[in-house]
């Protein structure tokens, strides 16, 4: 068994320990930890004896032999009161899960029954992270801090008042919770070298944010906060201006 399926083992593991559609149609409203996140928990660390984990007066997610991990699938500015008490004693990994592809599966409220499912044309990448990154900025050079950018293919469902909608001949959804399928791609950022990877090829020695996202298949403002953060951590550097744009180069 070569390491892809060992991986896609251990996902499927991870997956059959938590999800059935029971999970959804039995806690509409009443989920307290949301499945990717449990999913996700369980398949880096699968013994629950690690789970939550008192540890400096706050609660990690997992905590094993010295080492913590994060499952954050947002808000990374929630994370600065946790990071600033784990990161001068522990490891920690933040995992972040992204959509690489996404089929949006609406659900009745009251029922549970899947009304309708359709593919997303929002697919998400590994430059995802960068927003996120971003609120924890001052975090990123600390040689205790490491990333896992998480590529799935999810379902995300959203509930959907069906009699009231279909009176106003209108659908109003709420997004309620996303169930991975399979995991594509670990994306990981061990040490603060790591961040060249983010950089494609085929870009010239002197580049703008344009160059970036053109290259990435991101949008501009995208690979400006991309950038932001490499020139933060020294991956490269401003080199003067293009006309109006910044010029960058590898440091």
């Amino acid at each position: 068994m070569d390491e892809t399926e060992v991986v896609n083992l251990k996902f499927e593991n991870a997956k059959n320990k938590v999800i059935g559609m029971e999970r959804l149609r039995k806690s509409i409203g009443v989920l307290k930890e949301k499945t990717v996140h449990v999913i996700l928990k369980n398949y880096y660390e699968p013994c629950e004896d690690y789970h939550e984990i008192p540890v400096e007066g706050l609660v990690a997610d997992i905590y094993n032999n010295g080492e913590i991990i994060e499952i954050q699938t947002a808000h990374f500015d929630k994370l600065r009161d946790k990071l600033g008490r784990f990161l001068p004693y522990y490891d920690v990994t933040v995992v972040y899960p992204v959509a690489a592809n996404k089929w949006l599966v609406y659900i009745d409220k009251d029922t549970g029954e899947i009304i309708s499912k359709r593919k997303s044309p929002v697919h998400g990448t590994e430059y995802d992270i960068f927003p996120e990154l971003y609120k924890i900025k001052s975090y990123l050079n600390n040689e205790h801090i490491h990333f896992k950018v998480v590529l799935m293919d999810v379902e995300e469902y959203k509930t959907v008042n069906y009699k009231t909608n279909v009176k106003r001949g209108r659908r109003k959804s709420s997004k309620y919770d996303r169930v991975p399928l399979r995991l594509l791609e670990e994306v990981a950022i061990e040490r603060v070298e790591d961040y060249v990877q983010f950089l494609p090829i085929e870009l010239p020695e002197n580049f703008t944010s344009k160059d970036m996202a053109n290259c990435s298949g991101i949008h501009v403002s995208v690979a400006q906060v991309v950038l932001n953060i490499l020139t933060y951590t020294g991956t490269v550097e401003r080199i003067g201006k293009k006309g109006r744009s910044i010029l960058y180069r590898v440091k």
